[in-house]
């Protein structure tokens, strides 16, 4: 039973790390990071390391994102204020 639960856990990591690299809007690619800091939580628990777990959960699913969209937002940002250059 156990082994079945980190089978489909770790199936769950490899499709949303998949689905990040593949998705192409940065916006997209840092809210599908935050899924897979979750996911990967969730796999940590499972594999009985609480700490790990928690530690991915604040840093991994909920910092790393923030800095990421507060990153894509500025430089969207300052592209739009700067204007099209030639």
């Amino acid at each position: 039973m156990a082994d079945a639960v980190i089978v489909v856990a770790l199936l769950l990591v490899a499709a949303s790390a998949t689905a990040a690299v593949a998705a192409r809007d940065p916006v997209r690619q840092a809210l599908v990071l935050s899924v897979l800091g979750v996911v990967l939580a969730i796999l940590f628990t499972v594999l009985q390391a609480p700490d790990v777990a928690l530690s991915q959960l604040a840093v991994g699913s909920a910092l790393t994102p923030l800095l990421l969209l507060l990153a894509v937002h500025k430089v969207r940002r300052r592209g739009r204020r700067e204007g099209p250059r030639r």
